[in-house]
């Protein structure tokens, strides 16, 4: 290959920021992942910190995921039939509302988490409509030949401020807790205002009538689709089983002994390695296999976690995350590539209402779940259940959905 042909190549990588639309989607979705991330942190320290009751965790979780599973018929039949990027700026504006009543809780040094919980639900509820909108938009915003790239290129910016976020999310709770809601209140604000900059894009609309027929379309439209049911349900029942985020609060403080800085470090052991991956992916796309390569990254998941589960030592920890973080970052990308390009454009809302619901019930739920089990047995023994049984996941699954692991490109064929 000529040195014309490869810088050529380099550019087309690229070469979704030269939609505009794109641009600004992508910036204002690292100013919510940042924001979220530093909000994130601060809530599990200050819960952790009220309670001392690991089960408090998974209920931060919990109550951020109850508004989605409650809402899911609503939610994408409301991203098909209006304007996604108004339901984007209208759900950033209710977050950024969310993230002033904890600033206020905050600053007013409440001794009970119950007003927390209470404005996680709004934040919930906003992200319920939020999160079907944003997966559902990007296939407007750009060519379908450039859709694997702005996945990767859209997963890889959020794994950067997943970097970056905790660790002045820790520092900021660590100077002072009002701060850390505040840097996110501003943040989101930030987010609104470029999200509704974004031209109206084209957009196949629902317009009729709902029924429960429409309404339902989503699900059945899965439940048909062997390799889309496969895709969502892997990721459900892996990370639900599988994932540690939840219990690092527990972990920083009784037994890595690190602190509100070490947990920022913690969390963003994870992001550390999806960035890494996710660069590599944005250079060496996936192009075959990529069924087989989607169940191992599942497979090395679980092995990671069971390692981060068993280690007494920072930094084994800290390598045991960002192993796990690039194992899930080929998953997330895989998956979501698969799902966007096999959903029809007019379907896409309520297939990702179904899919957020999915993944929200294996992060927030799986939250829970490890949560409920560190308070039965301990932290360390709940993580390496979970991790044992992600390993069991992936091997039920690649005999179950054989059509799933037959899957060679990523281009819906």
């Amino acid at each position: 290959m000529t040195a014309k042909a490869d810088e050529e190549e380099g550019e087309g990588r690229f070469a979704v920021f030269r939609h505009s639309g794109f641009l600004r989607y992508w910036i204002a979705h690292i100013f919510t992942v940042f924001a979220l991330q530093i909000q994130t942190v601060a809530i599990g320290w200050q819960v952790y910190d009220l309670t001392r009751d690991p089960l408090d965790l998974g209920l931060v979780g919990l109550s951020q995921f109850m508004p989605a599973l409650l809402l899911v018929l609503v939610t994408g039949a409301v991203a098909d039939r209006y304007p996604r990027r108004m339901i984007l700026g209208v759900c950033l504006a209710i977050k950024a509302v969310a993230a002033a009543g904890l600033l206020y809780v905050a600053r007013s040094d409440a001794s009970s988490a119950l007003p927390i919980f209470g404005f996680l639900i709004l934040f919930g509820a906003a992200r319920a409509f939020y999160n079907p909108a944003r997966q559902a938009i990007v296939p407007n915003l750009v060519p379908a030949k450039d859709l694997p790239n702005a996945i990767a290129i859209t997963t890889s910016a959020q794994q950067f401020a997943t970097i970056c976020g905790p660790v002045a999310g820790g520092l900021l709770y660590g100077l002072m807790p009002p701060a850390a809601y505040g840097v996110t209140f501003g943040l989101l604000l930030a987010a609104v205002v470029l999200m509704i900059s974004i031209p109206q894009p084209a957009q196949r609309k629902a317009m009729s009538y709902a029924t429960w027929e429409k309404i339902s379309a989503g699900f059945r439209y899965i439940w048909s689709e062997k390799v889309i049911l496969g895709a969502i349900s892997l990721d459900l029942f892996a990370v639900l089983l599988g994932g540690a985020t939840a219990l690092l609060p527990v972990f920083a403080r009784d037994v890595l002994d690190v602190g509100p800085t070490g947990l920022g470090l913690l969390r963003s052991a994870q992001a550390v390695g999806a960035i890494t991956v996710g660069a590599l992916l944005i250079f060496r796309p996936v192009t075959n296999h990529a069924g087989k390569i989607m169940f191992a990254s599942v497979m090395a998941f679980g092995a990671f976690t069971l390692v981060f589960a068993l280690s007494k030592t920072v930094w084994i920890s800290v390598i045991a995350l960002a192993l796990m973080g690039g194992a899930d970052m080929i998953s997330v990308y895989i998956r979501g590539t698969l799902i966007q390009l096999w959903t029809p454009d007019e379907l896409r809302g309520r297939v990702n209402a179904v899919n957020q619901v999915f993944i929200g019930a294996s992060n927030e739920l799986g939250g829970f779940r490890a949560g409920a089990m560190a308070a039965l047995i301990g932290p360390v023994a709940a993580v390496t259940f979970g991790a044992v049984g992600t390993l069991a996941v992936a091997g039920l699954w690649m005999k179950g959905f054989p059509q799933l692991r037959r899957i060679r490109t990523l281009t819906g064929e």
